[in-house]
Parts: structure tokens; sequence; C-alpha cells
């Protein structure tokens, strides 16, 4: 059986903000160009790099924000991830 918390159950049913984003956005900002994967932020749609990338923009996102639900940005995967408790959903 999956597990799940509040943050994920509080974000099933929320999409977030619109954006057309190919790129890490604080990574586009400091002038690097090399990410592995596209997460994205579900309370106010920042769009960061994940954990295998060089400068790990999601995570500092959510470190800086306290925005505790992620979701891949990446063509065809459909999880999402609560750092507060460490869960996919």
């Amino acid at each position: 059986m999956a597990r799940s918390c509040a943050h994920l159950r509080g974000a099933a049913e929320q999409e977030p903000p619109e954006r057309a984003l190919d790129r890490c956005e604080d990574c586009a900002a400091i002038g690097a160009d090399v990410w592995a994967h596209l997460r994205q932020c579900l309370e106010c749609g920042h769009v960061g790099c994940c954990d295998s990338s060089p400068h790990r923009h999601a995570t500092g996102h959510f470190r800086e924000s306290g925005h505790p639900v992620i979701r891949s940005f990446e063509p065809g995967e459909a999880w999402r991830w609560c750092y507060l408790d460490e869960l996919i959903g």
C-alpha cells in the first residue's frame, strides 16, 4: 500500500502555475546550463533542477521557501514528492 501525507493529499488535485520553461530558473540566472532533471514547486510554480544536478536548485527552493511538495517537470512523469515527510505520491 502506498504511503501518503497531508502535504501530498493536499497537493493531489493542485495544478501548479503554468510555466512554459525547459530549463532550471536558477541555473539560467547564474549562467549554468547543465542539469539532470527538472522539478516544479506545486505552491508557487518555481522550476528547479533535481538533486542529481550540480546545483540542486529544487531542494534549495524548498529550504528557502518551505514549500513542501514538488512534482516532476519531465515529460511523461506524474509523481510528486514531499520534502517534509520524504514521501513520493
